[in-house]
C-alpha cells in the first residue's frame, strides 16, 4: 500500500548562476530534471514509499545546467543522482532498488507466481528498447507502431487488472509511466498522432495510472513536454 499523499511545493530548477547546496551536510537529495523521465522513475518511487522529508528533490535544468553539478556533485552530469551517506549515485533503476534498501516505507509488490516473474523482467529489459525506437521517431520518421503494440499485447497477457501484472502497481508501471507520458504528449502535439488509437488496453492502462498519487504530482504538463522535447530534437543546428 503507497504511502499518504503530500502536497509538495516543487521547487524552481538550479541553473548555471545557482549556487551549489552544501555537499554531504546530512541532507538526502535527489537531484532530478521535470523534464526527464528518467529522473522521473525514481521521484514516483520516492513519492510512493512516502520519502518527502527524508528525501529532498533538487531540480536541475538541464538546458542551463549549473557548472558545479559535474565538477563537484556527479561526475556524468546527468540526472537522476542521489546524495546520501557521504557518497552520490545514479542510474534510475539502481536507485529505486538503493531507495527501497536504505530507507522505510512500502515496497513495491513483486509477483511470487513464475509467470509474471518472468514476464516483468522481461518488461524491464524491453523499456530501454522501447524508449529508443520511439525516441528515434521524433524526428518524423514513422512512429515506430511496433513499440506501442508490444505495450498493447502486454496488457493483453494476463487480462487480470488494468496494469501489466493485474491489479497492482508495479514495478514494471514505474518504469514506463514517463515516457508513455512523455511520448504520448510530443507525439500528439507535434505529429498528431495518438498512441491509444485502436490500443484499448493501453488506454485504460494510462487512465489508471493517471489516478496514482505518487505519480500525479511529477507530472508535466503537455505542452512543456512538447515545447521541450521539440527544442531537443527537432530545433535546427
Amino acid at each position: 500500500m503507497a504511502a499518504a499523499i503530500v502536497n509538495e511545493h516543487l521547487p524552481t530548477p538550479l541553473t548555471a548562476t545557482s549556487e551549489q547546496p552544501p555537499l554531504f551536510d546530512g541532507t538526502t537529495r535527489l537531484y532530478i530534471a521535470y523534464t526527464c523521465p528518467f529522473a522521473q522513475r525514481v521521484w514516483i518511487f520516492r513519492n510512493y514509499k512516502g520519502l518527502h522529508d527524508k528525501i529532498k528533490l533538487f531540480p536541475i535544468d538541464l538546458q542551463n545546467r549549473p557548472a558545479w553539478y559535474k565538477e563537484k556533485v556527479y561526475h556524468e552530469n546527468k540526472v537522476p543522482s542521489l546524495e546520501h551517506n557521504g557518497k552520490v549515485i545514479g542510474e534510475s533503476l539502481d536507485l529505486i532498488k538503493y531507495v527501497d534498501s536504505n530507507f522505510e516505507g512500502p515496497s513495491l509488490p513483486y509477483p511470487n507466481a513464475p509467470a509474471k516473474k518472468e514476464f516483468a523482467e522481461e518488461l524491464i529489459t524491453y523499456s530501454d528498447t522501447f524508449n529508443k525506437i520511439v525516441f528515434a521517431s521524433f524526428k518524423g520518421d514513422t512512429v515506430k507502431e511496433a513499440a506501442f503494440d508490444h505495450l498493447e499485447n502486454a496488457l493483453h497477457k494476463f487480462n487480470d487488472g488494468p496494469f501489466f501484472l493485474g491489479h497492482e502497481l508495479s514495478l514494471v508501471e514505474i518504469i514506463y509511466i514517463p515516457f508513455v507520458e512523455k511520448f504520448q504528449a510530443f507525439l500528439s502535439g507535434v505529429w498528431n498522432y495518438d498512441i491509444t488509437a485502436g490500443r484499448p488496453k493501453l488506454t485504460k492502462w494510462i487512465e489508471e495510472v493517471n489516478k496514482i498519487d505518487a505519480y500525479k504530482p511529477t507530472k508535466r504538463d503537455p505542452k512543456l513536454t512538447v515545447e521541450y522535447y521539440s527544442a531537443v530534437f527537432l530545433a535546427k543546428h
